[in-house]
């Protein structure tokens, strides 16, 4: 998988500590819709920092062996850029039994994205979220019952997809 960063043990994006995987692709298109410079997203500085090429299988273990972080957050810039490399993971973690939440955040509404969430939510079994909705600036930030957290627009929900 090409990614941006990996943080073993994330204590914002989900309820649960996780480990948080920087995703390497976006359009921007939070900004760009809105006529916004790109300058304002708050994952903006993250596509300056070199892309690493990471197996499944590492990405794995690093999980497995860390007794703190109980999910897997995957986000950073647009996940769903990388759709076939986000569901080879998923896999990859189920094949082998682990069934740990992850958690997909994504600036995409369901239904612009309805073949890769039922995909995703087949190969994933069961306890996948999403974070849906594009980053709208000068908002209040809200809490999100389902992923624990604040959300920074009003726009913006976590769903448990199963």
């Amino acid at each position: 998988m090409k990614v941006k960063m990996i943080v073993d043990e994330d204590f914002i994006n989900f309820k649960q500590p996780s480990m948080y995987i920087a995703t390497c692709l976006c359009d921007f298109k939070c900004c760009r819709e809105q006529g916004l410079d790109i300058s304002i997203c708050q994952n903006s500085e993250i596509v300056n920092q070199p892309t690493i090429e990471i197996s499944n299988e590492t990405i794995y273990e690093r999980f497995i062996s860390n007794d703190i972080s109980k999910a897997v957050v995957i986000g950073g810039l647009e996940p769903m850029k990388q759709f076939d490399e986000v569901i080879s993971l998923i896999k990859y973690f189920r094949d082998r039994s682990c069934y740990c939440p992850f958690v997909i955040y994504t600036g995409y509404e369901p239904n612009e994205i309805e073949r890769q969430i039922r995909q995703i939510t087949i190969t994933g079994r069961n306890d996948i979220y999403f974070k849906f909705g594009r980053f709208i600036p000068n908002q209040q930030p809200h809490y999100d019952e389902v992923l624990g957290i604040k959300l920074i627009s009003d726009n913006q929900r976590g769903v448990r997809m199963c």
